[in-house]
């Protein structure tokens, strides 16, 4: 029958013989046991570690850590890869903001703000942001890379004034009712300093700052002439538009374009390290905002080995505290923050070219470590590059130990003659993070040392 399908049995097919039933063991976990050794029991096997906070910000429900509430606060506390944008988490400068916001309100300057990375400009910048916007300044911020220009940066800020604020329209225009902003009364052509002057001089009913930031990294020569110039014509016309530069430098004319006319027209202020009483604001801020404390021993450690870096002092704090909170403390003791300058010796040699480290070692190995403590102290301490007197008198050592050290760091291309026009001849290492990493390297041998000699002294 076509189409159906039939099954025969096979007569000659051997069924299998039934197997007997095996009794189960008397010791049920004499089998279990074997097994889990093998796969892990759900009671011991190892946890995947997990994120213990939500992308919101919130607990995880997955952690039982009693501590995971304070973790989150520590994230806010200490914040190394991360400028200052809470007030109350602000520590020092004041006189710094408090003279920056005299020049801005008072004396109707442009700003210029300098120093060396890592030392809290940019979260200066943001307090003085605050503050403006407060006395209802319209605050425009920018941050310049390499390709800025000044005809992009310009109609950037430009999109963000309304044309009501211009002098040349009533609030009942059409133009002003549908929120056009000065953007919209720029010529399609590249922006000139005279022309945006011009259009800036027009303003009234507010005050503007305009705020551009790592200013030090654009590398068009025409950039800066045009922002220095732009600097002297709102001057020139009383403008309501101050500009607030900000950038990496060791001095004044690093970061501008040398423009003898808007000398008078700008206040330039070098953001220095920190006091030992600001660094300890650092740390108090942290103790306030998580709910616990630091050992007298931790404190003095940590304003010991920063130097006065208000990064390298969060960047030590943040891995002390999270050691403390992991094991269940709320006490950040000396033995976190040595554990902190190891991890952060770590962290730092990772950012140092392979050829420079081989040198390092090099010259580790051949005793010559003070030599690059003494450098990495001197180019710490004067934002980069130091002379020799610097470095004697920093380092408190003799004019032939001075000249033979920067004689050694030279000859293996460690450092290099600066780029300046100091009078007195100045030196720099060859990489940007090379000062740091040697410091708190010798901070690292240095507290190994002195471990030993407490484990020596406990064994006898």
């Amino acid at each position: 029958m076509a189409g159906w399908n039939f099954r025969v049995a096979n007569p000659f097919r051997r069924r299998p013989a039934k197997r007997a039933k095996t009794p189960p063991p008397a010791d049920l976990g004499a089998v279990v046991r074997p097994l889990t050794r093998v796969m892990g029991s759900a009671v011991d096997k190892p946890r995947v570690p997990g994120f213990q906070a939500t992308a919101s910000d919130q607990p995880s429900s997955r952690s039982g850590n009693r501590f995971v509430a304070m973790h989150s606060k520590l994230r806010n506390a200490f914040t190394p890869s991360q400028p200052v944008a809470d007030r109350r988490m602000f520590a020092g400068r004041d006189d710094i903001l408090s003279a920056i916001i005299h020049s801005i309100e008072d004396q109707r300057l442009h700003i210029v703000i300098y120093g060396e990375r890592g030392i809290g400009k940019t979260s200066l910048l943001h307090m003085l942001a605050q503050a403006a916007a407060d006395a209802r300044y319209i605050v425009i911020y920018t941050s310049c890379g390499a390709n800025s220009s000044f005809d992009d940066a310009m109609r950037t800020a430009a999109t963000d004034i309304p044309v009501l604020f211009h002098s040349g329209f009533a609030p009942t225009d059409r133009q002003a009712e549908k929120g056009d902003t000065l953007a919209d009364l720029l010529p399609e052509g590249p922006v000139s300093p005279r022309r945006f002057a011009d259009l800036c001089a027009k303003l009234t009913g507010t005050r503007v700052l305009i705020i551009l930031d790592e200013f030090d990294r654009c590398e068009s020569s025409a950039f800066r002439r045009d922002v220095a110039e732009l600097t002297k014509h709102l001057s020139d016309r009383r403008g309501r538009v101050q500009l607030v530069l900000a950038g990496v430098a060791a001095d004044l004319t690093q970061l501008i374009a040398h423009i003898p006319p808007i000398r008078r027209n700008r206040f330039a202020q070098r953001v220095p390290k920190m006091s030992d009483d600001e660094v300890l604001k650092i740390i108090a801020n942290g103790e306030r905002e998580v709910g616990f404390s630091f050992e007298p021993a931790a404190t003095e450690l940590v304003v010991a080995v920063s130097r006065g870096s208000p990064y390298l002092a969060n960047l030590l704090c943040h891995h002390a505290a999270h050691d403390a909170l992991s094991a269940d403390r709320p006490t950040v003791t000396a033995s976190d923050i040595v554990n902190a300058v190891d991890r952060t010796s770590v962290e730092f040699e990772g950012r140092i070219g392979r050829s420079v480290q081989k040198r390092v070692q090099r010259l580790i190995e051949q005793d010559h470590a003070e030599d690059l403590a003494a450098a990495a102290r001197a180019s710490m301490t004067m934002d980069g590059a130091f002379s020799l007197v610097d470095l004697q008198e920093i380092n408190q050592i003799d004019s032939a130990t001075a000249t033979r050290t920067v004689k050694l760091l030279l000859s293996d291309g460690l450092l290099v003659p600066a780029n300046d026009e100091e009078e007195r001849e100045r030196f720099e290492f060859c990489e940007e993070g090379l000062p740091m990493y040697l410091w708190i390297s010798a901070a690292q041998r240095n507290l190994q040392a002195k471990r030993n000699t407490k484990a020596t002294a406990a064994a006898n």
